[in-house]
């Protein structure tokens, strides 16, 4: 009875609009669980317009940050920019990167990140510097095995040195002819995926919905940042926002002050 009621409830929303969110700086501070307030205001925001969250990371993390429960608190869940998807908590079709550059090419990539990893001069390094996930790659010269202090502190470093990004520039010339995307997101790490596999491949799914607006929210809006592709989409409204309390007033003002 759990579908069919959130099919009812999807029904009874008062306006045709979705609104769509980003994940780390959006509604949760980066790789950090969701706040209560933040949750309240997605219960009623879902009241009365249709909602959804697109994400680079998998399902798992997701679960982490927003909850076990992330599937049932949105109408759409987009994890890893919806290449794997899910309407009213049902899984859709997925796509797959190994299905798209084939075993001998991912591990051609994959080898020459981890020899441009070790022969960079970086404070620290921990460990996983890749995640394979079912849509894309996550690279991380750090490593994802750091700390939160230390996250912080590459962050911070990573302003001034650009490892990131002259990391991307070296890929972007090596494999200029593979159609793949760089795309710099979070604070440790970037994604690779092909092109059209950023945050606009999510809309492939909510097209048939005939929505009169659909709205985004993202942190890292500007160009070269994970946000931006959808940000700056014909299809969509775009809202640039600077933290998890910044959405809180944006969606307060836009949705819920009536």
């Amino acid at each position: 009875w759990g579908v069919g009621w959130r099919r009812a409830r999807m029904s009874d929303k008062k306006k045709n609009i979705l609104v769509l969110f980003d994940v780390d700086g959006t509604l949760t501070d980066p790789r950090l669980p969701i706040r209560e307030d933040m949750l309240q205001m997605l219960e009623q925001l879902r009241e009365v317009v249709w909602t959804g969250m697109v994400g680079g990371s998998d399902l798992p993390k997701q679960q982490e940050q927003i909850g076990m429960d992330v599937l049932d608190r949105f109408d759409f869940c987009f994890p890893e920019n919806g290449l794997q998807a899910f309407k009213m908590g049902e899984k859709l079709a997925s796509q797959s990167l190994v299905g798209y550059l084939g075993e001998k090419k991912l591990q051609e990539f994959i080898n020459f990140c981890l020899h441009y990893i070790a022969d960079l001069d970086i404070p620290i390094k921990r460990g996983t510097f890749i995640e394979f996930r079912n849509g894309m790659l996550n690279v991380s010269p750090i490593g994802r095995n750091c700390s939160q202090k230390e996250r912080e502190d590459f962050y911070e470093y990573d302003k001034e040195a650009n490892i990131r990004k002259t990391f991307v520039e070296a890929l972007q010339a090596r494999f200029v002819d593979w159609n793949l995307k760089f795309s710099i997101g979070g604070q440790i790490s970037f994604d690779v995926f092909p092109v059209g596999w950023d945050k606009t491949y999510c809309l492939n799914h909510v097209r048939e919905y005939g929505f009169s607006e659909i709205h985004f929210f993202g942190d890292k809006t500007f160009e070269g940042g994970n946000d931006f592709e959808i940000y700056e989409s014909p299809e969509t409204i775009g809202h640039s926002v600077s933290s998890p309390a910044d959405t809180l007033r944006v969606v307060s003002e836009l949705f819920l002050s009536n």
